[in-house]
Formats: C-alpha cells, structure tokens, sequence
C-alpha cells in the first residue's frame, strides 16, 4: 500500500477567498458543519477529511509532514495558491506543519487549542475502550456505547466518538476511523514541531476551560510563530467552536479581515 501523500475527500462551499478547515483526532469534515456555515457566504470553504478519518482513505503512516502534504494537494486540485488555514486539535497541528513546510500557500493561520509541543498519552483510555467496542463489533451504536463507557465517562466527548460507529459497506458495523493506524501511529499524533518558522499572521484560539495551551508553551509558540497571538473562549473546553460557535465565528472572521 502507499503510504505517500493521498487524494483526501473533501467538500467546497461558497465562492469568494478560500479557507480551508481542518478536524481533529477521531473527527471528520462533518463535525465543523456549524463554521462552514457561517463562512460559506462570503468565503471558498474547503473542508477535508483528514487521512484515516471520515471518508479520506486508510493507510498505516500518520504523520504531520504527511498530513500536510495531504491538504497541499487539496489545495493544488482546487487551483489555490495560497488559502487561511484553520485546524482544531490535530488538524491545529497539521496546519501548523504546512504553514512551516509551505508558508507561501498560508495566507493567515488559525490554530484550535494546540500547541506545537509533544503532548503525553492523553488518549489511552479512549484507544482501549474503541478497541474493547471493535472486538465486540456489537451492532448498534446503543450497544457500542454500553461498552465504551466504561472506558470515558463524559457524555459529550462519548457521543463524538461514537458518530465514528456505524454500519460498513458490507453490512456489518465497525469504526469508520482506520482505529488501528491510529494506535499504531499515536507518538507521531502526539509529536510537536521543532523545525522552520512561519511570519504570517498567526492566531491561536485556546478554551478556558482548556489545558492544551498554556503558559509554559509560549516561547515555543514563538519560536516557531513569531507573530503568534492568543484568544481565550472564556467558558469553552477543548470543543470551543462547537460551544459558542458564533463566537468562533466572530474570531476567525475578524482575524483574517483586519
């Protein structure tokens, strides 16, 4: 199988100067549904899935640098020379990786709550529990969810991971995310990013409630993204653009008008 740079699936809505919004792990293209509506009139929103999410392709390799390789050919088959940039979480890093490893195809980056560091094993919990659910392969997601809740206990962030279980082609049910690649991959997922510098305008929009950015990461941020700034969703988590999404929107528009 290659492991090389892939054809992504993806979805263009509006016309107008093109943004392109990138998930997180164990996301899709559809769980940014509520920002692509709110720009689709005055902006060209490209929203992907990201390899081994949603509908984009499996592979065994995760990496950032091949991530980003992934949205610039998105980009290239779109005719887009340069694009503003959103990603949340993973995607946050991905963004990050192709804002350092193509900074003329950035025209503004907007990074969701994540930082260029190397994070710990924040997941683990969650990979066995999706993993417990996948040996069972119970046929509905009521019966996936009695067993992946042993595992998570909060309600919001177990009904996320379970719109990754569902009936497959062949009928019988599975996770839609390459669960495997995913364990296997996880150092890279967690790594952070160490070389290169992007001068373009850069926001950082972090939850308050969230511990993903934090003061200790600051001179890393700038190392890297030297015209950094940070905005804080007071009353948000992790999720901020799905908790006050008009608030988001008022962000990201405003940053990339002035």
């Amino acid at each position: 199988m290659d492991l090389g740079v892939m054809d992504l699936f993806y979805r263009v809505r509006g016309e107008g100067e093109p943004i392109i919004l990138l998930h997180g792990l164990f996301g899709s293209l559809d769980n940014l549904g509520a920002l692509v509506r709110g720009l689709e009139a005055e902006y060209k929103v490209i929203v992907v899935d990201m390899r081994n999410h949603g509908r984009s392709p499996h592979v065994d390799e995760m990496s950032y640098n091949l991530m980003a390789e992934d949205v610039l050919r998105v980009l290239d088959r779109e005719n887009v020379g340069s694009a503003y940039v959103f990603g949340h979480s993973m995607g946050g890093k991905a963004a990050m990786q192709l804002a350092l490893m193509a900074p003329e195809r950035v025209s503004k980056l907007i990074v969701g709550d994540i930082a260029p560091v190397k994070y710990g094993p924040n997941h683990g919990r969650i990979l066995e529990g999706m993993t417990a659910v996948a040996a069972e392969a119970p046929d509905s997601r009521k019966a996936a969810q009695e067993i992946l809740s042993a595992y998570e206990h909060e309600p919001a962030v177990l009904s996320f991971l379970l719109t990754n279980w569902r009936k497959q082609e062949n009928g019988d049910w599975g996770w839609r995310i390459n669960l495997e690649a995913i364990k296997s991959q996880y150092p890279n997922i967690a790594a952070g990013m160490k070389e290169g510098s992007f001068t373009g305008p850069t926001l950082f929009i972090r939850g308050g409630n969230s511990d993903y950015i934090t003061a200790d990461y600051r001179d890393q941020i700038l190392s890297l993204f030297p015209k950094a700034e940070v905005r804080t969703i007071e009353g948000t988590g992790h999720w901020f653009h799905a908790e006050k999404t008009d608030l988001t929107l008022r962000i990201i528009k405003r940053f990339i008008e002035v």
